[in-house]
């Protein structure tokens, strides 16, 4: 199985630089991906903004609005690329239109698979770390479940503050970290958060940490376990549920 998964958060040159090398490099002589925006209200606008800023030279996204039979055009897919937006709404149009068990069809039979953000959310088992509010209601909080641990995009460590008239004050409520320990006390599997930028690449067995962001490993009655960019997290794979 072939994945490239990203946070998300590519504002800047940096992180842009980074997902584009690995975007190039991941798909080698693909030069047509078939683009899934059904995490966003305006899929056409949103394909044509990433065609235009992000897209290398010589790689078209298809957007899969445009197919008259989006389980034809998975069928007929080279690579596929979920992006973001809000996660309840993409896996309700997943399993609306019958990609949720199409795309892991295709992709379990070895086509490249690239998700960011929404789309890195629903390469997990399940949809429950998404940041995400519940704007629809998917039949199931169940996704394609590429990687045995859940993935937390966009993580940010420590409190947030804000500028409140003028003043700079601390965010009263949750944490992400307390989120996420939230998910713990009901929930076994381990979640890798990925800081802004990072990028978390697997190739069969081989699971790697790329771009700048880093990422923070949870496990359930464990103390959090930092991650550099370039760490193997291969032994995720390998974990029982």
């Amino acid at each position: 199985m072939r994945l490239l998964l990203g946070s998300g958060g590519i504002s800047t040159p940096e992180r842009r630089q980074a997902w584009v090398e690995q975007f190039v490099d991941f798909l080698g002589p693909v030069k047509r991906v078939l683009f899934v925006a059904y995490a966003v209200h305006d899929e056409a606008g949103h394909t044509k903004a990433l065609n235009e800023r992000l897209m290398p030279s010589g790689i078209k996204l298809a957007g899969i609005h445009e197919a008259a039979d989006p389980l034809a055009a998975v069928a007929a897919a080279e690579a596929i690329f979920v992006t973001g937006g809000n996660t309840f709404r993409l896996v309700k149009r997943l399993y609306d239109t019958g990609l949720i068990a199409a795309v892991p069809a295709r992709v379990h039979a070895g086509m490249p698979y690239i998700g960011v953000s929404a789309g890195t959310n629903v390469a997990c088992p399940t949809m429950c770390t998404t940041n995400d509010m519940p704007i629809c209601w998917p039949e199931s909080c169940e996704t394609f479940g590429f990687v045995p641990f859940q993935i937390n995009p966009h993580f940010t460590p420590g409190r947030s503050y804000h500028v409140v008239d003028g003043n700079i004050e601390p965010y009263a409520g949750e944490t992400r970290l307390d989120r996420l320990r939230e998910y713990h006390e009901m929930n076994s599997r381990p979640v890798l958060a990925l800081r802004e930028g990072a990028i978390l690449r697997v190739e069969g067995a081989r699971a790697t940490l790329h771009g700048p962001g880093g990422a923070v490993l949870l496990r359930r009655g464990a103390e959090p376990e930092v991650l550099a960019p370039g760490t193997d997290v291969g032994e995720l794979l390998r974990e029982s549920p």
